[in-house]
């Protein structure tokens, strides 16, 4: 799954062009790296996303599409500082 859909899916960006914006912005890493937009991500990536005031790091537990939106949070793990 690329990063832009991925971050969009998982609720972590809400809008999938934000999402994209943000990525070829430099602002999402993964695994250490910045990461574009078509990115594939897999299970085990770290993502490091530094939106706001705070960075968030998650690690990828799944990258299949969710069936609703109450299960988006079980694609991630939020890793501690």
């Amino acid at each position: 799954m690329r990063l832009d859909k991925y971050l969009k899916v998982s609720r972590l960006i809400k809008r999938r062009t934000l999402a994209n914006d943000v990525a070829d912005a430099g602002r999402v890493i993964v695994n250490g790296k910045p990461a574009k937009a078509s990115y594939a991500v897999k299970s085990g990536d770290e993502i490091e996303i530094t939106f706001g005031n705070k960075p968030v790091k998650v690690r990828v537990l799944s990258t299949e599409e969710p069936r609703g939106k109450d299960v988006a949070r079980e694609l991630y793990e939020v890793l501690p500082d």
